[in-house]
């Protein structure tokens, strides 16, 4: 599955810190349900085996909702699993050799942080960029905050969609209108929340109604 812009407005990226006594198939499934339109697995801490393991599970989900799916990081697991595609970061793999790697009908998401690195990751076979961290955020804590006129910026200099990331919920999301990006990509702001489908629905509502 390639994917269309409008399928970035709302962009989940999973986080196991948050499940407490809940899996994390229900609560990406609730997502899923109440209008998370892009899903990425983002797994740091185990070994391909169980990582691929959780990538089937989730790629199932994906289906079933019909939404984008692509794995953080890890190009071998992505083409394992035959997910959509993989997002990478500016440590990873280079650009240009990950879409060697996974052809020219795999999804390619890249993050950046300056005009710079956006121009050369669309060059390179980037299909949309991840911008961030727009505001402050304790799930990454080595991201440095993109303000909103570079982020704007970043918009305007690439002709591939931007989503934007970092420390965004549904009490700033509405800052960041008029900047040109497609849709928002999230963590806590579902996945930390008691109840995931107000949740979702209310933020997927605001994005709807900014994007």
């Amino acid at each position: 599955m390639k994917f269309k812009n409008r399928d970035l407005n709302l962009y989940l990226v999973t986080d196991r810190s948050w499940l407490g006594a809940r899996t994390l198939e229900s609560d990406v499934e609730c997502a899923l349900k109440n209008g998370v339109s892009f899903l990425q697995l983002r797994e740091k801490a185990v070994d391909d085996p169980t990582f691929l393991e959780y990538a089937l599970s989730m790629k199932a989900l994906a289906e079933k909702y019909r939404v984008p799916f692509v794995i953080n990081d890890n190009v071998a697991i992505a083409l394992e699993s035959n997910a959509d595609g993989v997002h990478i970061g500016q440590s990873d793999m280079p650009v240009a050799q990950v879409r060697e790697k996974i052809g020219v009908n795999k999804i390619l998401g890249v993050s950046v942080r300056t005009v710079a690195e956006a121009l050369d990751a669309e060059e390179k076979g980037a299909d949309y960029l991840g911008v961030g961290a727009v505001f402050s955020t304790s799930t990454k804590l080595d991201a440095a905050d993109v303000t909103y006129e570079e982020l704007t910026r970043i918009c305007q200099a690439v002709a591939i969609p931007v989503v934007a990331i970092g420390g965004i919920h549904g009490g700033n999301v509405e800052q960041l209108k008029g900047s040109g990006i497609f849709g928002v990509a999230v963590v806590s702001a579902i996945l930390a929340q008691k109840d995931i489908s107000e949740a979702t629905s209310t933020l997927s509502k605001l994005c709807q109604a900014i994007f």
